[in-house]
């Protein structure tokens, strides 16, 4: 026996007929979405061969977006249609999964749905997740090593870096960081990778040409490099002999 009363089924009974009426109105006036009609006739071109691909892209993207919402339109009249027919046989308002009965203000809410809120299968989150991001995660992919505190060569980033330095189509707004006001140090990690060095030390220490009699270049990274306690102060002249 249903808990609903006689006036509560007649008005969801109203609810889901004006639904059904509403999708079928629509799929007759805009012709299922245009989609009776082949994409060269909805571009209104004879052939869309020597269009430019850019446009062709966009006619491939609305396409689909009216297949889609075409066949969300479709799930919804099934979905309506069985709500309407476990009205007629009196078993509508009952839980498919825990035969309890659905509350009148979900139904309202959902006329069509079969399941209370705890057992909708539209609210389990799926960890399905396209095979894309297991090449893209972490940035770089398989080809990041930054992660590895066994590796410090050449990666994916780096090869990266050296592309993005011709310069690409971004801007301070689509940088990475969010702090980032200018097209020179928008790139990844700009303000942190050093040109032709692995460790912060070996942009400020240097050799003669016959690789001995060290010495300490006092620049940035240097004064850096001791400001975040890497290393310790070494006594060391400013300039290099030989230097006015």
């Amino acid at each position: 026996m249903t808990h609903l009363s006689k006036q509560e089924m007649e008005d969801l009974r109203k609810q889901l007929l004006e639904r059904k009426q509403d999708i079928q109105h629509r799929e007759k006036t805009n012709d299922h979405y245009g989609l009776s009609g082949s994409m060269r006739y909805q571009a209104g071109e004879l052939s869309t061969i020597d269009n430019h691909p850019g446009d062709v892209g966009t006619e491939m993207f609305e396409r689909a977006k009216d297949i889609s919402l075409n066949e969300h339109d479709e799930f919804m009249l099934e979905r309506i249609d069985s709500a309407l027919a476990l009205l007629e046989k009196g078993d509508y308002g009952v839980c498919a999964v825990c035969s309890k009965p659905i509350p009148y203000e979900r139904l309202e809410a959902v006329p069509y749905t079969i399941y209370c809120r705890e057992h909708a299968p539209e609210t389990a989150v799926s960890n399905d997740r396209p095979v894309e991001e297991e090449f893209l995660t972490p940035p770089f992919g398989r080809t990041s090593l930054d992660e590895k505190d066994t590796q410090n060569g050449f990666d994916g980033e780096d090869a990266w870096q050296i592309v993005e330095s011709w310069g690409n189509s971004n801007s301070p707004a689509l940088a990475e960081s969010n702090n980032v006001d200018d097209y020179n140090a928008m790139y990844i990690e700009a303000s942190e990778e050093i040109d032709g060095c692995v460790e912060a030390y070996e942009s400020f220490l240097a050799t003669d040409i016959y690789g001995e009699n060290v010495y300490v270049l006092r620049n940035n990274q240097y004064r850096k490099y001791l400001e975040d306690d890497e290393g310790m102060n070494i006594l060391a002249p400013d300039v290099l002999p030989g230097d006015d």
